[in-house]
């Protein structure tokens, strides 16, 4: 099994796991023989059913169902809105408001590009947003999607003003390097490497109802490296 997949809790029912970046959730019908988190964890856990996705570049927690019943009891969860989901982000700009949301309504698939686009005819979509800290030219942002709409956080993010860090979709896809965030940097850029070079994304915490024993379940999945760096330096500042 990866390294890199780390178990944050296990049960008879339930399995979740801090999904490290560049590594798909499950198979997707563009590569079906792709290396994906489920199948990694399937050849030490036994068969997993996957209840949600997170994108190829994003980070952190993602839950999988151990049995029939407790997926069909947590897709049933997701569809009622039931299971609280929390990103944390790095943007490009420094917002003026201390919390807002978006309710721009959105159609996946809806370009030569795949994204996910702005469309009055698509599916209503919901996310909260509040900033965690403004530093340099960039910010901290906690998002709560309401719901599960494909890339949603970033389309409303990058909709708003303040598209998500590295993100080659809804962003200018520039890694982060810190000769350009810091003044006064002292270096040889030539030699530099970027604190981050994906999109700077990640599934933070998730809260639900156990499918079986209906105990509240709260999960976080730790900062991997980079998204660590990234915000170490820009607190920093």
């Amino acid at each position: 099994m990866n390294d890199e997949l780390i178990v944050l809790y296990e049960d008879d029912h339930i399995l979740a796991i801090n999904k490290p970046s560049g590594l798909l959730s499950a198979p997707d019908r563009y590569d079906a023989d792709a290396t994906t988190a489920s199948r990694e964890l399937e050849m030490e856990h036994g068969r997993l059913w996957p209840v949600h996705r997170l994108d190829l570049d994003t980070s952190g927690l993602l839950l999988f169902a151990r049995t029939e019943d407790a997926h069909r009891a947590l897709s049933l969860a997701f569809e009622a809105r039931e299971i609280h989901k929390t990103y944390h982000a790095v943007v490009v700009g420094r917002p003026s408001w201390t919390e807002t949301s978006c309710n721009l309504s959105l159609s996946p698939d809806g370009d030569r590009m795949h994204r996910t686009i702005i469309d009055g005819a698509g599916k209503p979509s919901y996310t909260d947003f509040a900033v965690l800290g403004l530093h340099a030219k960039m910010a901290i942002i906690e998002a709560r999607p309401r719901t599960g709409r494909t890339h949603q956080v970033r389309v409303h993010l990058s909709a708003l003003g303040y598209p998500i860090a590295c993100d080659s979709l809804y962003g200018d896809g520039k890694p982060v390097f810190l000769s350009k965030i810091k003044r006064r940097w002292k270096g040889d850029e030539s030699k530099e490497r970027p604190l981050i070079a994906r999109t700077a994304l990640h599934a933070f915490s998730i809260e639900f109802e156990h499918p079986m024993t209906h105990a509240t379940m709260r999960m976080e999945a730790p900062y991997p490296k980079d998204f660590r760096a990234l915000v170490t330096q820009l607190r920093k500042m």
